[in-house]
């Protein structure tokens, strides 16, 4: 094993949804009446066919002419907001084992006031050194500015860090970025092209993690 992956790995950072919580139901649920008050003759089937963390690119393929995102955006969040998504199981267990023994950091493409209260619901808001959010950087994911701002936050070098995500582009962000990529599959519909992005682990489950944690301090 080459000698950069021998390095003890001091940060561990996450995407947010699907990874951490189970908002898929949510989120497409709010999708869905989105495209209908919208006029967009979209299912289910479509939005699984285009999902993307960056909701500008699900309204690119929707058709969504640029001047109503705005309005789209609201409708997303009135309708988002009538659910409550729950933590992925094991999640809280492996985020209170991990934190003893590294830095933990999000980095997702959530909005910062609806991930901010999620968190504060799920009691984790003093858990992260450093969490980057939609609106926090010029650039989104897969481009690497998110997670390389969350790595100057937390002062680490990428190359003693590993993001842990569930979407392609997560995958390539870390990559982009010098950090090793986790691949955790998860409720959204992104499997298929999350083992094409081929990361350095994929788990089934988040409670895999700290076994793959202990493989990478080998």
């Amino acid at each position: 094993m080459p000698s950069k992956q021998r390095q003890t790995i001091q940060g561990v950072l996450f995407d947010w949804d699907g990874t951490l919580i189970d908002s898929y139901h949510a989120d497409a649920s709010a999708y869905l009446a989105m495209f209908k008050e919208m006029g967009i003759s979209w299912g289910l089937r479509e939005l699984e066919k285009n999902y993307s963390p960056n909701w500008y690119q699900v309204y690119r393929s929707a058709g969504l002419p640029r001047k109503r995102w705005d309005d789209a955006d609201r409708a997303w969040r009135t309708h988002y907001a009538k659910h409550r998504p729950k933590l992925i199981a094991g999640a809280r267990r492996v985020l209170s084992r991990l934190r003893n023994a590294h830095h933990l950091g999000l980095v997702t493409s959530g909005d910062r006031d609806r991930v901010t209260r999620q968190l504060r619901e799920f009691r984790l808001t003093t858990l992260f050194a450093a969490r980057v959010c939609s609106g926090d950087t010029l650039r989104k994911k897969p481009h690497p500015e998110p997670l390389r701002l969350a790595l100057q936050r937390m002062e680490l070098a990428a190359s003693a860090c590993v993001y842990v995500g569930d979407a392609p582009q997560d995958v390539e962000m870390a990559r982009r970025a010098g950090v090793r990529a986790i691949g955790v599959l998860g409720p959204f519909p992104t499997e298929k092209r999350l083992r094409a992005a081929r990361p350095e682990f994929l788990i089934d489950s988040i409670e895999e993690l700290p076994d793959i944690l202990k493989k990478l301090r080998r």
